[in-house]
């Protein structure tokens, strides 16, 4: 069974570090989630215990990295211990480690370690006040008998010795308090625990040494743009380790590692590196959505144009069968891997030969024994003057350059005859015509069709690298709504807006998820988006979204600190909130059903297109006659419900925003621009139909 989850640890034995994510800290990465800060080793144990017991509840698989070594040099084990087994070393730690979360005895234990060795013992650093007197400051070692790296340290450029305890790069004070933590942990779940490579990595978790190092491109790109390194790290593995191929990281696990350990990946940096390169983008920034200074009305044009330029894709690649790719989005552009055609062949049946014939003299031409076919090609060469039957999609034999007709030619007794003339190289297909080897078949970015995918086969991918669905949570405020069906008392409504939104995302291809509808109580709302945004990459809200007393979408996007009210000049519409919530984009729809579907044709659809790995995408309109008068004012877009009968563009006859029914009668949308206009019938309008967007 493979893994279903990925996972990465990064550790610290520092003091409780505070509610406020900071470097230099424990911090837990997982595969297709946000990392989490944990502010000290008590709360990681109780987190990790937390997952391993719903990985194992849930019958999952978990491949977690820890930045810590699992072994020493040779030789540690036995001298500390008596035992050559590395968990014997674990099992002194967990015995002997004394942590609280505001300190441990990591240099007390190093000190009393150093003191059962010869010369001045392995370990050096003390950072406590009082000198230790078998642990020195200052790397002034000597003749303790114990290497100062392990066999995959040195394969590894850039990692720290286990024997310093302390400062920059002190993965010795690390290792005494992750491995007390990870040996009752591992004893708390018998059996289902493995650790590589001491132990075959075959149960539903699996430990593995990680060095983030390996990465260090990928994490300092992250940290250029703002990220703490300890998160980026975390996430980077995790996410790299999901994207590896099944193959590349089963031969990363086939390791004949000695007591001493190895380091995940070590000598696969590149595969490694790769599969880093195919995780999501980072998360969007707080002013996303930031309005520039003095705007209050926002033309629908400059508010697609900030949306165009600010966003960017937030869901991650994984590969996907091309029997199952029909309508995702490539992440990656495709390359051609075999040129289409892979060799000259015939493009008819008939007879192949060479030189053409050039006039329309009558021909006779000895047929060779044999024939040429789609799969099964004529094995030697065709002599000059003579030749071959061939059929369509056959490889052209050596010796054939042309290929006449089998209706244009007359055979008898082992010949052929036809008149030219024929051109050389007719009926033929040369190798690459189509797409060269090499070449971009697909670019990144495109949805999938059923044409693409046999382009993709035909050039030998059986595997695409897709963007994931982009996952869509949907949820109603407002204390007047009930579920469509209920019973309905006074001043009540039913639910006309989460139906529809549902739908929406569902026939775009995206992944709908139903969050439901909450009262006007801003601490439900609070627990909702928060559960929306752990569910979902984009968050579309309907109701709540202006600036009143029961607008608590606004309220709560205001109060953390990444909300703008996008006053849009446009009809039907208006109020726009946009912004973040735990990181997830949220666009507050108004609560009128027509405003609604209307605001997430113009604005969320192009911009979810962004999201999920898409080009930018505005919906292309036709120019038709209009059916209809209309005298429009200046100042504001306006879209009319519409459809076309004969011709022509017809408008519902009302302009309410409170007539869902000229939604369904609707086939689409007339739009109008924002200066004044004078509709009378035939006058050519803007119709965009339901289906471009």
């Amino acid at each position: 069974m493979r893994f279903t989850r990925f996972a990465m640890l990064d550790w610290s034995s520092g003091n409780d570090t505070g509610p406020t994510p900071r470097k230099d800290a424990i911090w837990l990465g997982e595969a297709g989630r946000e990392p989490v800060y944990l502010r000290n080793r008590d709360l990681a144990e109780f987190v990790l215990g937390a997952m391993f017991g719903a990985v194992v509840n849930a019958g999952d698989r978990l491949l977690i990295g820890v930045d810590v070594p699992f072994g020493y040099p040779a030789g540690f084990g036995k001298a500390l211990t008596g035992s050559d087994d590395p968990f014997a070393v674990w099992d002194w730690l967990e015995a002997n480690v004394t942590d609280t979360p505001k300190g441990n005895n990591r240099f007390q234990l190093a000190d009393q370690i150093n003191g059962g060795f010869p010369g001045i013992g392995p370990f050096w650093f003390n950072a406590l006040k009082d000198d230790l007197p078998n642990l020195p400051r200052k790397d002034v070692r000597d003749g303790h008998g114990m290497a100062e790296r392990r066999a995959c340290d040195a394969a590894v450029p850039g990692t720290f010795t286990l024997w310093q305890m302390g400062g920059a790069g002190a993965v010795g004070g690390q290792a005494f308090t992750a491995l007390a933590v990870l040996n009752r942990l591992r004893k708390n779940f018998p059996d289902q625990v493995a650790v590589w490579p001491f132990q075959t990595p075959e149960t539903p978790i699996v430990l593995v040494e990680t060095w983030p190092g390996l990465l260090n491109d990928a994490v300092k790109r992250a940290e250029a743009m703002g990220e703490i390194r300890d998160k980026a790290q975390v996430n980077i593995m995790a996410q790299a380790m999901a994207h590896l191929d099944a193959a590349d990281l089963d031969e990363m696990l086939a390791v004949d590692a000695t007591a001493e350990g190895w380091i995940f990946g070590a000598g696969h940096e590149d595969r490694l590196r790769k599969a880093a390169s195919r995780i999501a983008p980072p998360p969007l920034r707080n002013d996303c959505f930031a309005l520039p200074p003095g705007v209050d009305w926002t033309p629908v044009d400059t508010a697609l144009n900030m949306l165009r330029d600010r966003l960017h894709p937030v869901t991650s690649p994984e590969p996907v069968s091309v029997f199952a790719a029909a309508g995702r989005v490539l992440a990656e552009d495709v390359i051609a891997k075999r040129s289409n055609p892979p060799q000259p062949n015939t493009a008819v049946d008939g007879y192949g030969f060479k030189g053409g014939a050039p006039d329309d003299a009558p021909r006779w031409l000895p047929l060779v024994d044999g024939r040429a076919a789609a799969g099964a090609p004529y094995d030697g060469t065709v002599p000059d003057g003579h030749a071959v039957r061939v059929l369509t999609g056959a490889a052209l034999p050596d010796g054939v350059d042309t290929v006449v007709l089998e209706e244009d030619t007359t055979t008898d007794a082992g010949q052929i005859a036809f008149r030219g003339p024929l051109r050389q190289g007719a009926n033929t297909r040369k190798a690459g015509e189509d797409i060269a080897a090499g070449a971009v078949a697909l670019p990144k970015g495109r949805v999938l069709t059923p044409a693409d995918l046999a382009l993709a086969s035909a050039v030998g991918h059986g595997e695409l690298m897709v963007q994931r669905p982009l996952r869509v949570a949907v949820l109603s405020t407002g204390d007047e709504l009930l579920e469509p069906g209920d019973e309905a008392g006074p001043g009540q409504i039913f639910d006309a807006n989460r139906p529809m939104l549902l739908a929406l995302a569902a026939g775009w291809g995206y992944a709908p998820i139903d969050i439901g509808r909450v009262p006007d109580d801003r601490d439900t709302l609070k627990t909702r988006l928060d559960e929306a945004a752990e569910k979902a990459d984009v968050i579309l809200t309907s109701g709540g979204a202006s600036a009143g007393d029961e607008d608590h979408v606004s309220a709560l996007l205001r109060e953390s600190g990444a909300m703008e009210e996008w006053r849009i000049a446009l009809k039907p519409g208006r109020p726009l909130a946009l912004g973040l919530w735990n990181n997830t984009p949220v666009f507050g729809l108004p609560g009128n059903p027509v405003a609604a579907l209307v605001c997430t044709l113009v604005f969320a659809r192009p911009a979810f297109r962004l999201l999920s790995g898409e080009a930018w995408h505005q919906p292309k309109g036709v120019m038709v006659p209009a059916a209809f008068t209309k005298r429009k004012k200046p100042g504001r877009h306006e879209y009319l419900r519409a459809r076309l009968r004969d011709g022509a563009a017809e408008v519902f006859k009302s302009e309410g925003s409170g007539r869902i029914s000229g939604l369904s009668w609707a086939e689409g949308l007339v739009e109008l621009g924002d200066g004044a206009a004078e509709i009378t019938p035939g006058m050519p309008v803007k119709f965009i139909p339901y289906s471009a967007f």
